[in-house]
């Protein structure tokens, strides 16, 4: 038997996982020593030994293992010595490419302490036994995961502490915390509020950490143990874990650790350290995107948001910014790349307002006349609405007795079919009428006090701080439409009642006074000129109206 061992060239391959989760398998000395006594054993002298470090749970992730297969394709072994299987292989793909092998006889045999793998042996032998090895891996990750997510639900963040804290290890398996580290936390936190004032640079800062405080870092089972370095110090600074939060797989989680600083703090800090900071990402409502476009190209006019720390005050302070977005082709070589900070847009927006803001006086005294005009339209539409009503109440008459008269035969299905359509459509047209003289006139009404009661509160509720962005927006959009914005100034197409009103308001304004000092009398039509002056009165909007192409 020990002949045909020694007509097999073998390689000796050991293996060790980095990542930690195999510390109960054992370290390459000692998988050496047990493959070398296997291959005294057999009297076999192997042809090289392989080692290395790495992961078996991915294919295609350890060179050594892959420079190994193809060294035996190439004939300068055919037969691996190894510890146990899963050495060789903790994943399907790999442990394929051995079965492939064995079964080509381009491996003569795979030899443990315990037993060996040949051609002709079962291939279902192999199978399990490689399948195992992948299955522990995956219960494995799974028990991990489950272990991980019960943390993070618990606010227990599963990574390694930054400066300042400390990772407890005399908990429970899974339980283990983090918690402040009492030689450093002070520290760092001092270091924290220092560069917080906006007066220190990182450099400066190391100078007194290092030189002035001693601080050292957390010494490791390979590093740590020393002065605080450059990118050590970014690290703290842009770390989100010192706000009570934590970053795991890019989502950010709540943590039950002790906060060193606010959210706040941390973002002030990343405007401090310019590039180097990753601020969290805001969203901000703007009031008056999506109906303003460029006069020069027609790309929509967008907003932007820039937080500036003011060091005057030592705080930080939101500025919005309205911009040509340059979104639609062609418009590359458009000319307007003013930034029009959001003040400039709304001292416009009260500019184009205040030219139809008119006067209590003014408002009621426009509404006092319109329901004057309204009760003298009521008596005209109660007459016609009555005409209309019984011209409907004929033909739903005459509708019925043709129903009869097909009951009774008196006419046939052709003449029966051709009247009621021609009735019915009469009918349906007689039942619009009246139900649009209902409301025309009340809604003329309506939209004229709206109208008047727009032009006397705009402005005041624009310009009132309790006013929401909504609001705004609502005030601004009733001003007209084709809003274009061109060299810093804002254009806007007329509501045809609000331009009426820009018309003569100051003429009505005017007469309003003459009358008050005169003859301190109310603008009766038949005895002032307020209605002459005041031709908007006059005027009965189209509702269905639409704005100009």
């Amino acid at each position: 038997m020990s002949n045909d061992y020694k007509k097999i060239k073998y390689f000796i391959y050991a293996r060790k996982s980095q990542e930690g989760e195999e510390k109960q398998v054992q370290s390459i000395p000692d998988q050496l020593r047990e493959d070398e006594a296997t291959a005294k054993r057999y009297g076999i002298k192997a042809v090289d030994v392989l080692t290395e470090e790495g992961s078996a749970k991915e294919p295609n992730k350890r060179p050594i293992f892959d420079k190994m297969l193809d060294r035996i394709k190439k004939g300068e072994a055919n037969g691996i010595i190894c510890w146990n299987l899963n050495r060789l292989s903790r994943n399907p793909v790999d442990s394929g490419k051995l079965q492939w092998m064995l079964q080509q006889g381009l491996i003569q045999s795979i030899l443990t302490p315990t037993r060996e793998y040949k051609p002709s042996d079962n291939a279902i032998i192999f199978s399990v036994e490689s399948g195992s090895a992948n299955q522990f891996i995956l219960d494995m990750k799974v028990g991990v995961r489950r272990g991980l997510n019960s943390k993070i639900a618990k606010g227990q963040a599963p990574i390694l502490a930054p400066l300042g804290y400390l990772n407890t290890k005399h908990e429970v398996r899974g339980e283990n915390y983090i918690i402040k580290d009492p030689e450093r936390y002070e520290l760092v936190k001092r270091a924290w509020k220092l560069m917080l004032t906006g007066d220190y640079t990182i450099p400066k800062l190391l100078k007194i950490v290092n030189d002035d405080w001693g601080l050292i870092t957390r010494k490791g089972k390979h590093r740590g143990g020393g002065p605080v370095n450059k990118s050590t110090m970014y690290g703290i600074f842009t770390n989100i874990f010192y706000t009570g939060l934590y970053l795991y797989k890019g989502q950010i989680e709540n943590g039950k650790h002790e906060p060193m600083i606010t959210t706040d703090e941390f973002d002030k800090m990343q405007l401090i350290l310019g590039k180097y900071g990753k601020p969290r990402a805001k969203t901000h409502a703007f009031a008056y995107t999506g109906d303003m476009l460029c006069g020069e190209c027609s790309s929509a006019i967008t907003a932007c948001t820039k937080t500036k720390l003011v060091k005057t005050k030592n705080e930080l302070r939101d500025y919005t910014f309205y911009y040509c977005s340059h979104r639609k082709k062609g418009t590359e070589n458009c000319t307007q790349k003013s930034y029009i900070p959001l003040e400039d847009v709304e001292d416009m927006i009260k500019e184009e307002l205040e030219k139809y803001t008119i006067s209590e006086k003014f408002r009621n005294w426009a509404l006092k006349i319109l329901e004057e005009e309204h009760a003298d339209e009521a008596k005209e539409r109660e007459i016609i609405y009555k005409t209309q009503l019984n011209s409907l109440e004929v033909s739903q008459k005459e509708l019925d007795s043709l129903i009869t008269m097909r009951v009774r035969e008196l006419i046939d299905d052709d003449q029966y079919t051709s009247r009621k359509k021609e009735l019915t459509d009469k009918i349906a047209v007689m039942k619009q009428k009246v139900s649009e003289t209902q409301s025309r006139a009340l809604g003329w009404l309506q939209y004229t006090e709206q109208v008047f009661n727009f032009a006397h509160t705009a402005k005041t509720k624009f310009e009132d701080p309790e006013t929401t962005l909504e609001e705004k927006k609502g005030i601004f959009t009733a001003l007209g439409w084709n809003y274009i914005v061109k060299d810093k100034k804002l254009f806007i197409s007329q509501c045809d009642w609000l331009e009426r009103i820009e018309k003569k308001r100051d003429a009505v304004e005017s007469e309003i006074g003459r009358l008050e000092l005169e003859n301190n009398q109310s603008p009766q039509r038949q005895n002032t000129p307020f209605g002459v002056l005041c031709p908007i009165l006059r005027d009965r909007p189209d509702l269905n109206r639409q704005p100009p192409a």
